[in-house]
């Protein structure tokens, strides 16, 4: 069995990943600074598992506490690493500190891998790095000028990570996603923002129980079928999934390259209006929205070309948009009902 480190273990994707890699046998240790996810995700990690997740509240910033944490746990085998800030409308209005945080953060972890004889980790990239491509996009898609201080720091991370491995015998899987929503089957864990959302679907189920007045969906003129922006919605148990294979990837030795990256998507897009139909059908409330001006620095439409992922990883995504809207709307219901808002 190969110990896991997976940073960030409390937020969404990191938490669903945890009970991935312990469904498939691996043992994982989790760390977290909760500065956006909160302490009852462990509680409710072990109610799906069955299991207590070796725990510990460390911030990635802090250099000196990373490491002497890294060092007390002997016998990590490869770290998956979500712990990063992921707002791009914070980091345009605070870009210092997502520099800190993802670049300074993985730096350090970096070191303390290094030091610790460390070789292996799963990167949460994004397909932000991409800007406007033209979809569908493959990881071969030029990386143009970032649009947002977020977007750029995981342009940063994998070009450190790259230079990693040219320095030293580490090996990366980058894994660039594209949009991930929905929430696990149990409704015990799933996609639960400190403050207002940033991301379309749970501000859809908050508008939808009651939690915000009027879901704005941004512009209604777009060169797209019905006006308004498409996206990639990939289900966050697939994208779980995924780091189990890219764990298992480089447990396996498969990586021809020491930097291998993958898209992760469905391979084809929905648009906004979309996304709150099938939302509207699947549960049958209807949402109150409104169309309101165009944001600035939304891509038109990207949506993932997932082959290499397939071929490489043998992952595939298997569940639908009314599956992800239908889990999204029932975790929504159940922090509700626990009054957890």
């Amino acid at each position: 069995m190969k110990k896991i480190l997976v940073t960030g273990g409390a937020g969404y994707i990191g938490s669903h990943t945890i009970v991935e890699l312990l469904k498939a046998g691996y043992e994982v240790i989790a760390i977290d600074n909760f500065d956006n996810s909160y302490p009852s995700v462990l509680e409710n990690l072990k109610k799906i598992t069955g299991q207590e997740i070796p725990f510990a509240e460390v911030d990635i910033r802090d250099k000196a506490a990373l490491k002497a944490f890294v060092k007390a746990t002997p016998g990590i085998d490869a770290v998956i690493h979500f712990a990063a800030n992921k707002a791009v409308g914070e980091s345009v209005a605070n870009p210092l500190k997502y520099y800190e945080n993802n670049v300074g953060g993985t730096v350090n972890l970096l070191e303390a891998m290094q030091e610790n004889g460390i070789k292996q980790i799963v990167f949460s990239s994004s397909c932000t790095v991409y800007g406007e491509a033209t979809p569908p996009v493959g990881e071969d898609a030029p990386i143009p000028v970032a649009q947002s201080p977020y977007g750029n720091t995981k342009q940063i991370c994998e070009e450190v990570l790259k230079d990693q491995c040219v320095a030293t015998d580490l090996k990366v899987v980058a894994l660039r996603y594209f949009n991930p929503v929905g929430a696990h089957e149990s409704a015990l864990i799933g996609e639960l923002p400190i403050g207002v959302p940033n991301n379309l679907v749970p501000f859809i189920t908050q508008t939808a129980i009651g939690k915000r007045e009027v879901l704005t969906v941004y512009g209604d003129d777009y060169p797209t079928p019905d006006g308004t922006c498409i996206r990639d919605y990939i289900h966050v148990v697939d994208l779980a999934l995924a780091h189990v294979a890219a764990i298992n990837y480089l447990a396996e030795k498969k990586n021809e390259e020491a930097f291998s990256v993958f898209n992760l998507g469905t391979g084809q897009g929905n648009s906004v209006l979309e996304v709150i139909q099938t939302f509207e059908k699947v549960t049958g409330v209807k949402l109150n929205y409104k169309i309101g001006p165009r944001r600035a620095g939304d891509v038109v439409q990207v949506y993932a070309s997932c082959d290499k992922a397939m071929s490489g990883l043998g992952w595939k995504t298997e569940r639908s948009l009314e599956e992800c809207m239908s889990s999204s709307w029932k975790w929504e219901q159940a922090i509700a009902a626990k009054g957890n808002n």
